[in-house]
């Protein structure tokens, strides 16, 4: 959502800060009169049962509550608290803070909504005359921002649009004159503060505009007369505002300084925050405290870049919903409370953007968890998992985490009588749904499913045991025989291979590197001819800003089932990128797109291309817009980010008007032209473009503000009508740049479209505009229409929906008003929206009888074949793996080390032996084995900066070497000379051992052979200056291994070389080859197989190797700590050696 609500103590905080600080417009008189604000707010703990801050002196809050008169209220978005008796007036702090106490963490009920009572605001009290109370009000609309003032506020205020005076600040145009100002708001005000006010809202507009507010309203507003020759002072009472949420990231640092408070609310806290003061709270609506459940799922939408959305309505209620996408959400929820269900209705939702599995799971465990607590309800309880057709949501990739929550919930389900009706479309729907039916005959529980065949919200009678038959089954799709790009669960037809590289054509010629590359002639020049009504037809050519392949490449795969000539797509812009080039699929073969880093070379280089797919961000994307507007070529504009800041919405709109340019979104998919163009992901992937007979033209023109919604009308406009002639998904933000009206005026000026449809929803007023547009004649064509909505106004708390824009604030925004003006003006509308395909039909029909239709005959689009990656997705194709790891895996929602979860790693404490066993070994080793490992790498990290591999490892870094050249030159030193006696003691103690050699024997034989014994011998410790390195290994194995063979042996043969010679000991390598090879094989980990190839491969040496890297590393940080020069040895160190070149003289052969 992007216009938000915050709290009365934020709202003045805000404009208490930056009030005397801002940059105003237009000049002012002098400085601001406004008085500083005081408030102090206290929450009310559940946890603890108590006020944070308490209301005593010195716990928190400022002196003044202590010595001043007060005000207390509920600061929580309640309206007419003063009607509802829950203001607290000129009392002293001990009353007020009992006042509090009686009403904190208690319900209360205003009007119709009843909600607990948790967050107090606290001012001083002002007295004052009635006749210095005012009212202002600045409003932001699609024209632009209007002020509403009047010299009579306060309680009995009245009716503000009726008497209060308006000044229009239009989008795009300066402030009005102070002058204006004067003359236009403050006619009624007394002479002598006519100067102070008009200052007063010059800032507050100034403020209003900068931090992005979208509603701001002050009652009363006190405007105190001056004493002493000083001008009048300025005072805000009751405050009630609204920020734009998607403005965070332009405003956030803004809001958070006002809110950096030492008063009331100020919480000691050592976290480093984004900012300097606390991030801005958007509280819940009254009555809508969020839950456990409601705050997990709002924490884990913020943790991804899809949507999860959960708002739990009634905790008892039977009927709950789980919902894929923004529209299906409203439209679901619509038809139960159409069928007399609204007070059973448990929870509104949906998730969508294309969840993982692991995400799915989370949200549907949730949701299940709910469903399953409580008493049993003896009428059972219904779960409808439902959804629009999706554009690129992979329906069985998201289904696998819906189906293991209800596997965990099975006996839950079972006990409260739980029916699960399942109706989706898009991306693999046939192997989702197939899943959930096979998931229904083994979990014991009724699902029923249902797939695109079946209305969206047929399933909601039948589910509700509303209807007494099953829903009858629409007319079968009439898919053309080829495959879509991305079909899902199709046969791949055979086609002829494509040429190999160099292989020889029946020609003579050999096939060449390019011949399997399409090239197009795009050398002609602007776009001249086409009406205004018509912006996209056949040979539409368009710029994509963004790197979009996936996106690029359905446009392409459209326009070749469409038969178009020439791409869709001339080139992209990538402003990070640098100039390049893209290889896309034109049909069977290949096309090359290039990549330009700006608009002004795209356009220089491509005359045609006169529409611009915007995908920048919603951070970027108003100045590229911008940008775009400089050159006159482009003539429309797709803007699909969401969470556009409404006030640079607003501006491109207003923009695009004077450069005469259509702007489509906002927040869309885009639209779709069948047979000619198609924007973005519009229309979903190959196989709906395909089943709803996008590649060729229909008759009927619709526009909806949902992206997914316009699917299902492809759908359903394809089975009860001969299809789409042009769908826009307008955008479901608050401004959209082009509205119903400038596409419906476009369709009604379009000979070839027959027929419109209009999808509508709660929330703003542009419908009204096609109402007066029918009422006055604009538009004669047959209209079919609907709001979607009408649940809306069941619900006994606010609820936003899934578009930022669907949300009703007055009577007349409410879908029901509009469905009744609609109807009452001429449009065609069904009395709810499960009869919107009986209606088209009708309305159809009639045009065809009449030959306003003529039906014409279906051709077949081109074959295109299903793209490797989705078909390999879909598991219809395989392919062997270039590489196996059987160690690790971080493609799930969390990193496994051999099977084993990193959460758990840490959890476990299994430390660095633990992982390495995992990681070397593929198993868990018991704790002593772990810490040996340990201990190895401990005594192995370093030997001093003398031996080899240290030496080199200095000299290196010394010569100005980085850290991994450095160890680099180190670890090339380790070979059977250096750090190699590990290999090879363990080998020859396991050799001799196994052979039934004594330690004599072993010796004598090695003796004979003329081989040193690795891991025997020590150049400074003997037997009586033992190596106490060897000590702690021998005292570890012998007191933790439950046997130690190979290290018996080990001293065995120390005894029988000592005793030749002091020194001839057992050295720590040999002892932790010893004892290594007692681990492989006493464990019970190991079977003689295994711990025979893991000394084989040189995982011991890999302990040396990996221990010694310590040290190194070590060597390498203190050499440049030093800032030690680059060594040279000295040349006097050197024995130098030439060989003998003395002159042989040979004499020549006689």
């Amino acid at each position: 959502m992007s216009s938000k609500a915050i709290r009365e103590y934020d709202a003045k905080l805000l404009l208490s800060h930056w009030l005397p600080l801002i940059k105003t417009p237009i000049s002012t008189s002098g400085p601001s009169t406004a008085s500083n604000v005081r408030v102090a707010q206290v929450q009310w703990d559940p946890s603890t049962n108590t006020l944070v801050p308490p209301i005593e002196p010195g716990k928190g809050l400022p002196d003044w509550v202590f010595t001043e008169k007060l005000v207390a209220k509920p600061d929580q978005l309640i309206k007419r608290r003063g009607k509802a008796g829950l203001l607290c007036l000129n009392k002293d702090w001990q009353v007020a803070a009992e006042w509090i106490k009686e009403r904190a963490g208690k319900p209360v009920q205003v009007e119709k909504t009843t909600g607990t009572l948790n967050t107090f605001i606290i001012e001083p009290f002002l007295p004052h005359p009635s006749n210095t109370e005012y009212y202002v009000c600045i409003n932001s609309t699609r024209a632009g921002d209007e002020i509403l003032f009047t010299h009579e506020g306060g309680v009995d205020v009245g009716d503000v649009d009726a008497k209060a005076l308006k000044l229009l600040i239009p989008v795009g145009e300066d402030f009005p004159t102070r002058e204006t100002v004067v003359s236009s708001l403050l006619t009624h005000v007394p002479a002598e503060k006519k100067d102070v006010l008009a200052d007063f809202l010059i800032r507050l507009y100034a403020v209003y505009e900068d931090l992005h507010y979208a509603y701001l309203e002050i009652n009363p507003l006190i405007c105190l007369d001056g004493v002493n020759g000083n001008p009048p002072t300025i005072e805000y009472l009751d405050m009630a505002a609204k920020l734009d949420q998607t403005a965070d990231f332009l405003c956030g640092p803004k809001w958070a300084i006002a809110r950096d408070t030492s008063s009331s609310s100020a919480v000691s806290s050592a976290a480093v925050k984004a900012d300097r003061g606390p991030p801005m709270v958007w509280p819940a609506p009254f009555g809508r405290d969020l839950t456990k459940e409601e705050a997990y799922i709002q924490k884990l939408d913020a943790s991804t870049g899809a949507s999860l959305k959960l708002t739990v309505l009634n905790q008892e209620g039977r009927v709950w919903t789980m919902v894929a996408g923004g529209g299906a959400s409203v439209v679901y929820s619509d038809a139960i409370a159409a069928a007399g269900f609204a007070h059973e209705l448990a929870n509104y939702g949906e998730y969508s953007g294309a969840p993982t599995e692991g995400q799915t799971y989370e949200y549907a465990k949730t949701i299940l968890s709910l469903i399953t607590r409580g008493d049993v309800n003896p009428q059972g309880k219904v779960l409808i998992i439902g959804g629009g057709i999706a554009n690129f949501t992979n329906v069985a990739a998201t289904f696998k985490g819906i189906i293991r929550a209800l596997k965990e919930f099975k006996q839950g389900l079972s006990q409260h009588k739980v029916k699960i009706f399942v109706r989706r479309g898009g991306p693999n729907y046939q192997e989702g749904l197939k899943a959930m039916r096979l998931l229904g005959e083994s979990l014991g529980v009724e699902i029923q499913v249902f797939g695109p065949e079946t209305h969206i919200t047929e399933i909601v009678p039948l589910a509700l045991g509303v209807a007494k038959k099953a829903p009858t089954p629409l007319p079968a799709f009439s898919v053309p025989a080829s495959i879509g790009a991305d079909t899902p669960a199709a046969t791949i037809a055979e086609q002829p291979a494509a040429p190999q590289l160099g292989e020889i054509n029946k020609d003579g010629s050999r096939e060449q590197a390019n011949d399997n590359i399409v090239r197009f002639d795009t050398t002609g020049g602007p776009v001249s001819g086409r009406p205004s009504y018509r912006p996209f037809d056949e040979t539409t050519r368009s710029l994509v800003f963004g790197l979009q392949p996936r996106a690029i490449q359905g446009m392409l795969d459209f326009d070749f089932a469409c038969g178009r000539k020439t791409p869709s797509v001339a080139a992209m812009i990538y402003p990070f990128g640098g100039h390049h080039i893209q290889k896309f699929y034109w049909g069977t073969k290949e096309t090359l797109l290039p990549v330009y880093t700006s608009v002004g070379e795209a356009v220089k280089k491509h005359a045609d291309a006169d529409v611009l797919v915007n995908f920048s961000s919603s951070r970027s994307v108003y100045s590229s817009t911008l940008d775009a507007f400089n050159y006159p070529q482009i003539k429309a504009i797709a803007l699909i980010a969401e969470g556009v800041p409404e006030r640079h919405a607003r501006e491109l709109l207003h923009l695009a008007e004077k450069k005469k340019v259509l702007i489509i979104g906002p927040a869309t998919v885009g639209g779709i032209k069948p047979g000619c163009f198609r924007i973005g992901n519009s229309g979903g992937m190959m196989d709906n473009i395909l089943s709803s007979k996008l590649y060729r033209a229909g008759s009927v023109g619709y526009v909806s503000k949902s992206g997914g919604m316009s699917n299902e009308l492809n759908n359903i406009l394809n089975i009860f009508t001969n299809g789409t002639y042009e769908g826009i998904a307008i955008g479901g933000d608050r401004y959209p740049g082009t509205s119903f009206i400038d596409h419906l005026l476009r369709y009604e000026q379009d000979p070839e479209c027959k027929m419109l449809v209009l999808l509508g929803e709660v929330g703003g007023i542009e419908e009204y505009r096609v109402i007066e547009a029918v009422k006055n004649g604009t538009i004669k064509k047959p209209i079919v229409a609907w709001a979607i909505g009408t649940c809306a106004k069941m619900f006994t708390t606010e609820v936003q929906f899934g578009h930022a824009g669907s949300m009703a604030n007055s009577d007349l925004e409410t879908a029901d008003a509009k469905n009744k003006a609609m109807k009452a003006a001429g449009f065609i509308v069904p009395d709810t929206f499960e009869e919107l395909p009986d209606v088209l039909k009708q309305t159809y029909d009639a045009l065809v009888n009449n030959g306003t239709i003529v039906v014409k005959k279906e051709t077949e689009p081109p074959l295109i074949p299903m793209d490797y990656k989705w078909a390999q997705e879909l598991g219809m194709i395989r392919k062997p793996a270039a590489f196996i790891s059987s160690i690790s895996d971080e493609r799930g929602q969390e990193l496994l080390y051999a099977g084993m979860r990193i959460s758990d790693v840490f959890k476990e404490e299994i430390g660095i032996g633990g992982v390495l066993s995992l990681l070397w070994f593929k198993r868990r080793l018991p704790d002593y084995a772990c810490k040996f490992i340990e201990m190895v790498l401990q005594l192995t990290a370093d030997h001093g900066p003398a031996v080899s591999g240290a030496m080199n490892t200095i000299i290196t870094a010394r010569a100005g070497k980085d850290l991994v050249s450095s160890l680099a030159a180190g670890l090339l030193t380790i070979g059977d000379r250096f750090g190699g006696a590990l290999d090879g003691a363990a080998a020859n103690f396991t050799s001799a051992l196994n052979s039934g050699q004594t330690p004599r024997e072993f010796v004598d034989s090695m003796r004979k052979a003329n081989k040193l014994i690795p891991g025997i011998g020590h150049k400074v410790k003997s037997k009586t200056n033992p190596d106490l390195r060897v000590e702690l290994v021998k005292d570890f194995v012998k007191s933790t291994f439950p046997a130690t063979a190979t290290l018996d042996y080990a001293i065995g043969v120390e005894a029988v070389t000592s005793a030749k010679k002091d020194s001839l000991i057992l050295n720590v390598d040999g002892a932790i080859a010893a004892a290594f090879c007692d681990l492989l094989n006493c464990s019970g980990a190991f079977t003689q197989e295994e711990a025979a190839e893991y000394l084989k491969v040189g995982t011991l040496n890999g302990l040396f190797v990996l221990g010694r890297s310590i040290g190194f590393i070590g060597h390498f940080i203190d050499q440049k700590m030093l800032k030690q020069p680059l060594y040279r040895h000295p040349s006097d160190d050197f024995y130098i050696s030439f060989a003998d070149h003395s002159r042989v003289v040979v004499q020549p052969k006689k």
